[in-house]
């Protein structure tokens, strides 16, 4: 592996878009398109902006074939890698599963899969935009509002999934926060950034999977917005290091999604 994968992009699966759209816009500030981007071919694939005019992710309408066939709402996550088959096969070999063969798209090569403890993410080999060759991923920030700022990976085994994002991604394991007789919360890293944590699975979590935190300005109005707009507060805002606070949530049509800002009140 030439460098770390980033994780460059992030997806809601979800029935209902405009629902969503009503959430995520009063919780966070996104604007999610109101029609399919054209660019995408025959899904209904919708994107998500920022206030500073950047997207933050993608929003996958799930159609009742999708449904029929066990697809749920669910936020998910996109790797970078350089070969999108090599890394099926070496997943593949490793323990993990493949959701989705790998598939050409406009934006690149894509293919799902799921840890050898069954958490799905999407592995990607995008094409570059015209004209930034050279072009990154902003959708990920450990600091700024309405992007993704922390990635939590709650599994099964927690020593076996270390070993293979660490292996397969090029990812970094140090430092750890105790969680007491549940065990550890394990930090993780691309380079020298810090990207998110490991930890058991815990009770209220059926499967593992990957819970994503996303910055909002103010924790104690995003909770509100939360309330008002159908969704469900699964942890209330609790203090983290660097003093700010992160709550957990389940939208309106049923996505987890957690919540990381300052509290100003």
């Amino acid at each position: 592996m030439s460098k770390p994968a980033n994780i460059i992009w992030y997806e809601l699966m979800t029935p209902d878009p405009a629902g969503a759209a009503t959430f995520y816009g009063a919780v966070v500030g996104w604007t999610i398109a109101s029609h399919a981007d054209p660019a995408v071919g025959g899904m209904d694939y919708r994107m998500i902006g920022r206030s500073d005019g950047g997207n933050a992710g993608g929003v996958l309408a799930l159609n009742a074939d999708m449904l029929a066939g066990g697809a749920r709402p669910l936020w998910i996550g996109y790797l970078e890698v350089d070969d999108v088959d090599a890394a099926v096969d070496a997943i593949k070999a490793d323990g993990g599963a493949v959701q989705m063969p790998a598939t050409d798209l406009p934006v690149g090569r894509i293919a799902m899969v799921t840890d050898p403890q069954g958490a799905p993410f999407y592995i990607m080999d995008p094409i570059p935009p015209l004209g930034a060759p050279e072009g990154t991923s902003d959708v990920f920030s450990m600091t700024e509002p309405q992007r993704i700022r922390w990635n939590e990976l709650a599994t099964s085994d927690p020593d076996a999934a270390v070993r293979f994002y660490t292996k397969h991604f090029g990812w970094g394991q140090e430092g750890e926060m105790p969680m007491g007789e549940l065990g550890a919360y394990r930090f993780i890293q691309c380079g020298q950034v810090g990207i998110g944590a490991v930890m058991p699975l815990m009770e209220g979590y059926p499967a593992p999977v990957w819970n994503f935190y996303i910055g909002v300005d103010d924790i104690d109005r995003a909770r509100a917005a939360v309330a008002a707009n159908g969704g469900t507060i699964t942890n209330e805002p609790m203090a983290i290091p660097g003093g700010e606070y992160a709550m957990n949530a389940i939208d309106p049509q049923g996505a987890a999604i957690g919540f990381v800002g300052p509290r100003k009140s």
